[in-house]
């Protein structure tokens, strides 16, 4: 599986290299996701610009990273470009329970906000237990 991981300090961008998300790449894809779980990376954001083409493992692929980060930080998918990918997402309803954000550039300031959320949500509830 060839993939590109831009670690930056509030989150990791995963760029899929490969034209097809299949049954051949989504275990290792699964596998890495996990490790970077793990590793303690807080936000994710999914890069799917180069793919042309997910199956029904890509999409579990997919579905495992998001039960990974629900309750830890934010997992984003960006890059869905290619027809193919779109229509599967749309016809799946993944559209309404994953966080689609066109470009990298966006998904990161959509990361930087939901984190900025998370720590008012955080200092908020802190002072309302020192009440």
């Amino acid at each position: 599986m060839k993939f590109t991981l831009d670690k930056q300090e509030q989150y990791a961008v995963l760029s899929l290299d490969e034209d097809n998300l299949n049954s051949i790449i989504a275990p290792d894809l699964k596998s890495e996701f996990v490790f970077l779980r793990n590793e303690g990376v807080r936000n994710l954001i999914f890069d799917l610009s180069n793919v042309k083409y997910v199956d029904s493992s890509g999409l579990s692929a997919i579905l495992t990273a998001n039960r990974l980060w629900k309750d830890y930080g934010s997992y984003v998918i960006t890059g869905v470009a290619h027809p193919s990918v779109e229509k599967l997402i749309k016809i799946s309803r993944l559209d309404t329970i994953l966080a689609l954000i066109p470009t990298v550039k966006e998904a990161i300031d959509y990361v930087h906000m939901e984190e900025a959320e998370r720590q008012l949500t955080e200092e908020a509830s802190s002072e309302s237990d020192e009440d």
